[in-house]
């Protein structure tokens, strides 16, 4: 049986920066997630847009594979992905949709339901994604300053030119699981790139594992807490920080409850030319 995992809570609106970096820093070295509250994504926004996302999954197949998974956008069915190569699963079970970055020439490579289905679901993601575009940004500078940078030190870099902000739907059927059987909805990874900041209908499931490297693994649940974002650190970040902060591996077990969460991925386009390039050790 897993333990509840005590995750630090970040504010993301304290005055004290400065004491707030260094929160972060200690999350960040400590367990590579945390909860992030007062991060201006209004509660009623998160309801309509996990309400919007029930209202697509809850379409027939036949009209989302409309929307078929091309170049990272659109939909992908049950089963067709596996987050853990080493898995022996034929597939994780869990649907999921895919939402690129909104601006610049990348944006036209983007796929929506119509409008005679689903009048108000564009309007309703491109809005929840601009407003966890715009906490992210915030994040990423008291990330610097955790790093014992200037907070502008990203931007300045070209970190966040045109970010690759990715936003992912997802959807868990609880009616797959068997009462005899341990079934992973979403098998165990690291996340890929600088940050990604998680919302989640309150149902159970996330585990995180804090010694990647350890056999056999230890695995702690991440509890729910209404109103707040839940904020990993990726692989990219990992990297750039000379394994400073730590990616940790994670994955949803599933409770036999239909769950519904949504990521965005942060990514950048920036490389630095070698592992120590924050001087960090």
């Amino acid at each position: 049986m897993t333990e509840a995992l005590q995750l630090p809570v970040i504010d993301l609106s304290s005055p004290d920066r400065l004491s707030t970096a260094k929160s972060i820093r200690q999350a960040c070295i400590d367990y590579g997630f945390f909860y992030l509250v007062n991060h201006g994504v209004e509660e009623e926004l998160i309801y309509q847009m996990f309400n919007e996302s029930k209202k697509f999954f809850s379409l027939q197949l036949e009209d989302k594979m409309k929307l078929a998974r091309k170049e990272h956008r659109g939909y992908t069915a049950l089963c067709d992905e596996i987050l853990d190569p080493s898995s022996t699963s034929e597939g994780d079970p869990k649907e999921s949709f895919y939402i690129g970055p909104l601006e610049g020439t990348l944006s036209s490579m983007n796929q929506w339901p119509s409008l005679e289905i689903l009048p108000t679901w564009r309007s309703t993601m491109e809005y929840y994604h601009q407003k966890v575009l715009s906490a992210g940004r915030r994040l990423i500078h008291l990330i610097a300053l955790a790093l014992n940078l200037n907070g502008d030190f990203f931007q300045k870099v070209g970190a966040l030119d045109a970010p690759m902000a990715f936003l992912r739907l997802l959807h868990y059927p609880g009616e797959l699981v068997s009462s005899n059987q341990e079934v992973c909805g979403a098998s165990a990874h690291s996340d890929y790139g600088m940050i990604t900041l998680l919302a989640t209908d309150g149902v159970p499931g996330l585990q995180v594992c804090r010694e990647k490297f350890n056999q056999p693994r230890l695995w702690e649940d991440v509890p729910n807490i209404k109103g707040a974002l839940i904020v990993n650190i990726g692989d990219m970040m990992e990297r750039w920080t000379n394994c400073l902060f730590r990616s940790t591996l994670h994955r949803v077990m599933s409770s036999g409850q239909e769950r519904y969460s949504v990521i965005i991925c942060f990514l950048s386009h920036l490389c630095f030319p070698h592992s120590n390039a924050f001087g960090c050790k």
